[in-house]
């Protein structure tokens, strides 16, 4: 089944949060944002069973009016909550949230904190709920070692130590941050995140977004998005997570785009991801802050700079379809395939405001009652788009 993309001048007006039927088992709803740009959402459930995405919202990423939103769909309810804001250090872009219930109840929301495009001094942050998720404690750094980000969840393994995966923005001396040689590690604490030590996973340079996946046992799996925009990546650990092998290509391509994946109740593992790579489009932009000015009034990049980056980190190969597959082999293979969004999904620029961006990206999927999937989604970098497949949308 092909879903056509709407023009963009159509979002805003849609924006409600009320869902509704899309397709046979598939329902949709935009979330309510008063951000003119809204990005990276994540979805997890609390234990009420409410339903909650995160994102961050502003005028555009790195700019230091990005902040984190929070919006709630309540059990049985058929509209998203109004959005809540839940971040607001007006000298910083705060992105890439996410929320985790930790065994003791406690609800902590996690997102970084960065200057402009500097994501290689960016630090994590966390706010603590003591209720439940309906408020949150004042902000706290939990991790200071600079160019540190966070996109997937924590993991808390089977001797309850918890499992925070991160990436490392790091740069050569006298240039910007581009992501030519970031690397993935983890975050690991073992007294319930009062501590924390950072373990590189080997030769990871390229690799980023790492997404961890409980499997049998003491295995787990690893998925990566791909900073060379070839092929989604994939490692695996059989201590835990404690130690995790140099990640490798799977079937899937990538982009340089974000994906994510869940292990669902019957062991099959769905990622949800763009089927598109840079063999695909020769579509390429210097950056991905390009439109933005750093602290000192330069651009991010410059183009002779760029012209130097040619093995480097790839920028801006279109950003669609959006696409969801399955394995029931751990990850080795993913048979079967449904596009959720299909359009040129065009990503040379940021730019919402003028409604340039046309993108389906940075893709949260989660499971629930009844084998319900949930799944949310940037839409043209002006909305976030909720999709809800029953089982037989995508069950074979």
């Amino acid at each position: 089944m092909t879903f056509t993309a709407l023009d963009p001048s159509e979002v805003p007006a849609l924006m409600t949060g009320e869902i509704g039927p899309n397709g046979s088992g598939r329902s949709d709803a935009y979330l309510p944002s008063p951000c003119v740009q809204n990005h990276a959402a994540n979805l997890a459930f609390l234990a009420d069973g409410t339903l909650t995405c995160v994102w961050f919202g502003g005028t555009m990423e790195g700019m230091g009016d990005i902040s984190v939103y929070m919006s709630r769909l309540a059990p049985g309810a058929t509209t998203w909550s109004k959005a809540e804001k839940l971040s607001d250090d007006a000298t910083k872009s705060e992105q890439n949230p996410l929320v985790f219930t930790a065994p003791d109840g406690k609800v902590w929301l996690l997102y970084t904190s960065q200057t402009s495009g500097n994501q290689d001094g960016a630090v994590v942050k966390k706010r603590v709920s003591a209720d439940g998720g309906r408020t949150f404690g004042a902000p706290e750094i939990l991790c200071d070692i600079p160019g540190t980000f966070i996109r997937q969840a924590i993991v808390v393994n089977a001797d309850g130590n918890w499992l925070l995966p991160v990436f490392r923005c790091l740069t050569e001396a006298g240039r910007r941050w581009t992501g030519d040689i970031d690397r993935a590690g983890v975050l690991i604490s073992r007294d319930a995140g009062k501590s924390w030590q950072m373990v590189e996973v080997p030769d990871s340079i390229g690799a980023v977004h790492m997404n961890i996946v409980p499997l049998q046992g003491r295995d787990m799996v690893a998925f990566y998005r791909n900073r060379f925009a070839t092929r989604i990546l994939r490692s695996r650990s059989s201590d835990n997570g404690l130690t995790w092998s140099a990640p490798e290509p799977t079937e899937l391509p990538n982009n340089n785009s974000s994906i994510q994946a869940s292990r669902l109740k019957d062991g099959a593992i769905a990622v949800v991801y763009n089927h598109s790579d840079a063999g695909m489009s020769d579509a390429r932009r210097l950056s991905l802050y390009d439109e933005i000015e750093g602290d000192d009034g330069e651009e991010a990049v410059s183009e002779p700079e760029a012209a130097l980056r040619t093995n480097g980190a790839v920028w801006g190969v279109p950003r669609a379809p959006l696409s969801l597959a399955i394995s029931r082999d751990g990850g080795e293979t993913f048979p079967v395939r449904f596009d959720l969004d299909t359009g040129d999904g065009y990503c040379l620029s940021n730019n919402s405001t003028d409604m340039l961006n046309r993108e389906f990206s940075y893709p949260s999927v989660i499971q629930g009652p009844g084998g319900v999937l949930h799944i949310a989604y940037t839409y043209f970098r002006r909305a976030i788009k909720y999709v809800r497949l029953e089982p037989s949308f995508f069950e074979i």
